[in-house]
Formats: C-alpha cells, structure tokens, sequence
C-alpha cells in the first residue's frame, strides 16, 4: 500500500504537513508556482537533482539529509547475509563434486563447513562478495 508521500513525494507531504501553499513555497525560491509543481513531479518520478532538493529544504526551512541505509539494518547484517550466499556456492559446489565421487558429507559436517566459510569470507572480504 503506498502512502501519500510515496505518491507525491516529500516535498509535496512536507509543504502540506506545513500547511505551505505552492505559491508561498515558490515566493521563498523565487520562482514561480508551475516551478514548484515541476519540482514535485520529478521528485515523485524520481528525477529531481540533489541540488534541487537542497534548494527546497532550504525553503521550507529544513536540512537535507541524504544516505544509503542497509536493507538488512546494518552494513554487518549486509556483509553476514552476502557472505552466507558466497559461502553456500562454494560449499555447495564442493559437497556436489564429493557426491559424484561417492565422498557424501554428513547434514551436521555441511553446516559446520558453510559457517567456517562464511567466517572465512567475512574475515578476507574478497571483492567477489560484491558480484
């Protein structure tokens, strides 16, 4: 379900939570109201310049904070869940050429494997981790 601000942007949220017309907005910049509407537009298209955005904060009084935020909540949860998949590809690939070789690994011996490697990897932090 998208929210309000999803659909018009926070420009477009934040000047109506102020209760700020777009014509009083469009005054502090100097610019005029379609301005201000064209500025909204790109923001909700995701186009807008950061530079613009920084003009708008301004404007309404506010500081532009910008940044990336992990989607696992923090850059170690990122680095454990990328190094647990690179660590599956290797251990999986291994434990499938043991198995043509009739040389199958116990469940338990797996698991204890894909720990050690994913230890291995968040240690080393190769740069095939990122591919």
């Amino acid at each position: 379900m998208r929210t309000d601000r999803q659909k018009n942007g926070w420009v477009n949220a934040i000047r109506t939570a102020l209760g700020m017309t777009l014509e009083q907005l469009a005054k502090k910049l100097g610019v005029s109201k379609q301005n201000i509407q064209r500025l909204e537009k790109s923001e909700q298209e995701k186009s807008i310049a950061l530079k613009s955005l920084h003009e708008l904060a301004e404007a309404l009084d506010m500081q532009l904070v910008y940044g990336f935020v992990p989607k696992d909540g923090s850059i170690d949860a990122l680095i454990d869940r990328k190094a647990s998949r690179l660590a599956y590809e290797i251990v999986h690939r291994t434990s499938q050429s043991m198995l043509l070789e009739d040389q199958e690994i116990s469940y338990g011996r797996l698991q204890q494997a894909l720990e050690e490697r994913k230890q291995e990897i968040i240690e080393k932090m190769p740069k095939s981790l990122w591919d």
